[in-house]
């Protein structure tokens, strides 16, 4: 009779072990790209379909935990970036060391409240700095944004990327919504 329980359990155990490794195998962990930069969380391969976290995706992404609903959005945002002496637009520069610039932004098809705005440039080592912040008082789905002049330190070579952020009015961090490239020549 002990017999026969212990070799139920093992059975029962062992069919449980199989279970766990067929769905470790089913789903695989992957790397993901979003424009060419590897994402933290990476995603997920399950029955052949990927899966990333939607907050990943450069956009507002809102909870509500009562009907259970994730709501995800993606504005247009279209930036410019203007020489503050000539206001010539430009993306490729010279290794010039100090520039005066300023960033116009359009954006279009918001669909949900935001707070703020903020603009911020990265150098190529990951190193930020904030270019302006401004509150966003009457709520439309399109609006512009200009940044005041903006005099910054072009001393490297490489790609710079200018980020334009949102914060939503329902609380929480500035998310980053959209990109501009800079490339400092050398």
């Amino acid at each position: 009779m002990k017999w026969r329980r212990v070799g139920l359990l093992v059975f029962a155990f062992s069919l449980m072990g199989g279970s766990l490794l067929f769905a470790d195998a089913a789903t695989q962990k992957v790397k993901f790209l979003l424009n060419g930069s590897e994402v933290e969380d990476g995603g997920y391969v399950v029955d052949g379909k990927a899966y990333v976290a939607v907050r990943e995706l450069q956009g507002i992404v809102e909870y509500n935990d009562t009907s259970k609903k994730v709501s995800y959005y993606k504005p247009n945002v279209h930036m410019f970036l203007f020489t503050s002496s000539d206001d010539k637009v430009f993306g490729d520069i010279e290794k010039t060391g100090k520039l005066k610039f300023y960033a116009f932004s359009q954006i279009d098809n918001l669909k949900t409240d935001i707070s703020s705005v903020r603009i911020s440039i990265t150098a190529p080592d990951g190193t930020s700095k904030v270019i302006q912040t401004g509150d966003i008082k009457d709520q439309r789905d399109n609006f512009w944004f200009r940044t005041e002049d903006f005099t910054y330190d072009f001393k490297s070579a490489g790609k710079y990327t200018i980020g334009f952020y949102m914060k939503p009015s329902s609380g929480g961090e500035y998310v980053l919504v959209s990109e501009k490239g800079v490339n400092v020549l050398k």
